[in-house]
């Protein structure tokens, strides 16, 4: 390996631009932040060194066998975030980046592209969510912050013209892209003069000294300076790269197992693109139902499991040619698996905010991949029973929180007992088989007391009231306050005579609990609104049936009073009807009896 030449960044910025400097397969995409953009455009003017970069000589014939991508030209957090592939031809030898992309990309982006971010104030599907900016750095004074001495910003229009209108003797905003199409040094004069950044009359001498001083160290550092230096790899052999490549990412933003995984199937499926197969399905999983954030890299270990390779720990040794092939080969019934399996959970209910281990899906795809299973598992009368048992498996997981840390070690034993008992989802032996462990999935009474005492609103109070309804997917479901919340404060409780003082705490201590909460329809959630309950349940059950069927549905006892003068009655009474109904759901008895499954 040789230590070459160093080149100017503005050189760097054509070689890529021209497909010269291009990224293998095996690199991670893109991460950095505006931040850290703006600080790598300081240490340069501030000549600090920002580190070796490592390159690879990839021949024509290399060139044709591997896959390569383009460098993101900006960054969109909705629409931009994957490489394009690069469109390569000729017979010219190319480089593509081992050690450095993030630091090249950024100055890629900081000097020719923009970077834009969702504001947390809209919509992802709003056009107006991310506002594009382009790096700007205020020629007129110093950063404000210790970390940063040259004020380099990621700012949109908006922004400009919010500094030029409120603060236009402290700002001067300069694109800093501009610098590489200026020339020579009468580029920079013109730039000066023309905004009048030497007139003394407008701005004072300082001022004036550090806009000519800045704007020529920019010129100077980003035209002219060699600054990136680089050693230079000129192997064709792929093993030996990625040795290489693993090597140099051992520090920084660190490269993740899974991402390894990723670059590495890149490399070696003959038939797909995987980086662009798997984030496209990891894109399309996420948007199922009311959305979840499933990772690339559960994605990639339901592949590991899912293939039934042995060893399914993210590690090196694991990530070899014939296990990337098997898992491209089994790609199309893999991704149906995760894909049936996540529809499932959403039709259970489930969504981004209430499935609390991401993990569990595996198991669940396993089992549909085992056995054969397709979209039947999701409505039809023959899966019925494997649909009650996955539903109450994946709630006791849950709220076990078996799936805690790194359940690796869960998979092997789960991989056998859905082998073992082809058919039929395993609950009853996994339930046997953890029982007296830390992965148990059983409850006792003590435990069915304190699910009882959750809180409105979290991703638990949800899976316990799951358990005992029975959730229609085609509806959106809402967590609510049976009795509406906004009269559960002392103030109004004491004025109305609803409670005495020595009482109020019942009132206020149970109202957030399980025994005040519901599950209903959204648009039967925005219908009661907070209208007192006894109120909105004459008016809208009429008939002695449609109320019977509601206090059925909903676990409320049939002769209590639903005054909220009786709300401590109601709530201790339906609390214990809960309680008993969820002691039947989960077998709770006092041998706790397996034969109660079958």
């Amino acid at each position: 390996m040789a230590y070459e030449k160093p080149i100017t960044v503005k050189e760097a910025i054509k070689s890529i631009q021209n497909q010269d400097f291009i990224l293998p397969s095996i690199q991670r995409e893109f991460v950095w932040n505006t931040y850290q953009i703006e600080v790598l455009f300081d240490s340069i003017l501030r000549d600090y060194p920002i580190s070796t970069f490592l390159f690879w000589k990839v021949t024509p014939e290399v060139q044709s066998k591997f896959r390569f991508y383009r460098f993101l030209p900006y960054y969109h957090e909705r629409d931009k975030r994957h490489n394009d592939l690069a469109e390569l031809s000729g017979d010219k030898d190319r480089m593509a980046i081992l050690d450095g992309q993030q630091r090249l990309t950024s100055l890629y982006i900081g000097l020719t592209g923009h970077f834009s971010k969702k504001l947390s104030n809209y919509s992802w599907k709003s056009h107006h969510a991310f506002p594009e900016k382009k790096l700007y750095v205020n020629l007129l004074n110093v950063a404000e912050e210790s970390e940063k001495q040259y004020d380099f910003r990621f700012l949109s229009d908006f922004d400009i013209k919010y500094f030029s209108e409120k603060h236009p003797k402290e700002y001067h905003w300069f694109k800093v892209g501009e610098i590489v199409n200026m020339e020579n040094i009468s580029g920079i004069i013109k730039y000066l003069t023309s905004y009048r950044l030497t007139d003394t009359s407008l701005y004072s001498l300082e001022q004036v000294q550090f806009a000519s001083n800045t704007l020529m160290a920019i010129y100077e550092y980003f035209n002219v300076k060699e600054f990136i230096n680089f050693y230079l790899e000129k192997s064709n052999e792929l093993d030996k790269v990625l040795h290489i490549f693993i090597r140099v990412n051992s520090g920084g933003t660190k490269l993740s197992y899974s991402d390894l995984l990723l670059s590495i199937a890149t490399a070696q499926w003959k038939e797909r693109d995987a980086r662009e197969v798997i984030h496209k399905f990891v894109d399309q999983i996420n948007s199922i139902g009311n959305g979840f954030s499933i990772s690339k890299d559960l994605v990639l270990k339901a592949c590991l499991v899912l293939s039934d390779i042995k060893d399914i720990k993210f590690k090196v040794d694991n990530f070899s040619a014939s296990n990337m092939q098997r898992i491209e080969a089994e790609w199309e019934t893999i991704a149906s698996a995760i894909s049936l399996a996540v529809r499932l959970i959403s039709h259970f209910g489930f969504n981004e905010k209430t499935l609390t281990a991401y993990n569990a899906i595996i198991p669940i795809a396993y089992f549909l991949k085992k056995n054969g299973i397709r979209e039947e598992i999701l409505q039809s009368s023959s899966q019925l029973e494997n649909r009650n048992l996955i539903k109450e498996w994946l709630i006791r997981a849950l709220l076990k929180k078996v799936f805690g840390g790194t359940p690796d070690n869960l998979y092997p034993v789960y991989r056998n007992l859905i082998s073992d008992n082809i058919g039929r989802f395993p609950l009853v032996e996994l339930i046997e088989h953890y029982k007296g462990t830390t992965k148990s999935l059983s409850f006792d009474e003590e435990a069915i007391d304190n699910l009882l005492d959750t809180q409105y609103g979290s991703a638990f109070s949800f899976m316990v009231l799951s358990l005992i309804y029975p959730i229609n997917h085609n509806y959106n479901f809402h967590q609510d306050h049976i009795h509406p919340k906004k009269y559960f404060n002392e103030k109004f409780l004491l004025e109305n005579n609803i409670c005495s003082k020595e009482n109020v705490g019942e009132f206020l201590d149970g109202f957030n609990r399980i025994g005040n909460i519901q599950l209903i329809q959204e648009t039967e959630n925005l219908e009661k609104n907070a209208t007192p309950f006894a109120v909105w349940f004459e008016n809208v059950y009429k008939s002695n049936e449609q109320k019977a069927a509601y206090r059925t549905l909903h676990t409320i006892p049939e002769e209590i009073d639903l005054n909220l003068l009786e709300f401590t009655g109601f709530y201790n009474q339906r609390r214990l009807l809960i309680k008993e109904k969820l002691k039947r759901i989960l077998k709770i008895s006092k041998d706790q009896a397996v034969e109660d499954y079958v």
